[in-house]
This record gives C-alpha cells, sequence and structure tokens, in this order.
C-alpha cells in the first residue's frame, strides 16, 4: 500500500474528505466503545454499523439511546430508531447523528470480519494491562513505607531539636552582662580624656593671637 503525505492545507482536507473511497469512509464512520464494553472487547473505537446500539453522547439529542437504523457513509452520518423530528407539514422524518457525537453500548457480531477485528485486538492488549495492573499495586506499598519512615525521621529530629534551643539561651544572659559593664566603664575613661587634649590647642591659639596684635 502507498504511504500518503499529511496535508495541512484545510482546502485539500476537505477534498480528501468528500473524495474519499469507500474502505476509507467505513474508518471515517468510528465511534469510541463504552467503558464497560471496551474492557471486555479490549477496543477504544471501531466504526459504526447497522443494528449496533448507540447512546448520543453530545448535542441537541444527548442521553436517546436507540438501535441504528441506517449508515449514510456518503453524508457521514448515521440514524437511530426512535429518534425523530416533525416537520412543518406534518410529517415525521429521522434525524442524522455524526458518528463522533455517539458512544456504542453494545455491538452487532453477526459478521466473521467484525469478530476477527476483536479477537485480533484482544490478542495484543492483556499483556499491556498486565504491566499496568502491577505498577498499581506496587505503588502504594512502597508509598505507604516511604511515609512510615518520614514521619519516624521527623519525630527524631524534633525531639533533638528541643534541647538544643534552651541551651544558647542560658549563655547569652550570662556572656552579656559583663560586656555590658565593660562598655559602661570605657565611655567615662573616653569622655574624660577629651577635655585634656581639647585645652592644648586653645591656648596655642591665644598665645598667637597676642603676638600678631603686639607688632
Amino acid at each position: 500500500m502507498q504511504a500518503t503525505k499529511r496535508v495541512k492545507n484545510p482546502r485539500k482536507q476537505r477534498k480528501r474528505l468528500f473524495n474519499a473511497p469507500a474502505h476509507l469512509r467505513h474508518k471515517l464512520m468510528a465511534a469510541p466503545l463504552s467503558p464497560e464494553l471496551a474492557a471486555s472487547k479490549s477496543a477504544k473505537a471501531l466504526p459504526v454499523r447497522k443494528g449496533d446500539t448507540v447512546r448520543v453522547v453530545r448535542g441537541d439529542h444527548v442521553g436517546f439511546e436507540g438501535k441504528v437504523s441506517r449508515v449514510d457513509l456518503k453524508r457521514y452520518r448515521i440514524f437511530l430508531e426512535g429518534l425523530t423530528r416533525e416537520k412543518v407539514d406534518g410529517t415525521n422524518i429521522f434525524v442524522s447523528v455524526h458518528p463522533s457525537k455517539v458512544v456504542i453500548k453494545n455491538l452487532k457480531l453477526d459478521d466473521k470480519w467484525r469478530k476477527a477485528v476483536i479477537e485480533r485486538k484482544k490478542a495484543l492488549e492483556p499483556p499491556k494491562k498486565e504491566k499496568k495492573v502491577k505498577k498499581a499495586v506496587e505503588k502504594p506499598a512502597e508509598k505507604a513505607v516511604k511515609v512510615e519512615e518520614e514521619k519516624v525521621v521527623e519525630e527524631k529530629a524534633v525531639v533533638q531539636e528541643k534541647p538544643l534551643k534552651k541551651a544558647p539561651k542560658a549563655v547569652k544572659k550570662t556572656v552579656q552582662k559583663p560586656v555590658a559593664a565593660k562598655k559602661k566603664e570605657a565611655k567615662p575613661a573616653e569622655k574624660e580624656a577629651k577635655p585634656k587634649t581639647a585645652k592644648k590647642p586653645a591656648a596655642k591659639r591665644k598665645a598667637a593671637s597676642k603676638t600678631k596684635g603686639g607688632t
């Protein structure tokens, strides 16, 4: 099969959508399976077919559930039994729904090809699920052990910190008193020394002024 390049241009995307062949249109009509059905069939999504039971999830008819009566591959729409509306002239017509707005609740498995697709997906799925279950079981046990270890470490740290905080307070009180006394003793000594040094330059200035006035 020849690989096709991805197209980003919206005009080309729409052209490919409207001109797509029947086998590709069938894949574009896929809808997600309900969680219960997905777990039993090991598939996330499958193309909608006539006879499947479906529930509307988005749009104007949310919550409506019914069987698929017709699939329109040309317009990419499906029609459900009982989902109708009344026209102005009084006639009832079926309302079309896009498959992306729908969840498949029950599959019709009359076709052998459809059965083969589901069996093929089942064969690939179990090893992935077993790994996920093992991880989910191991994680809570590891977390519980880590939490208990952290609590024990925190309790030990709290017990060790309490006596250490009281000891420095007693040391500070005894050390602060002699320092304050030394500062008080040093201040008067400085004050007494300052006036002695200040008198000498004053006497020199007076003598100099007398000599200048005499001359």
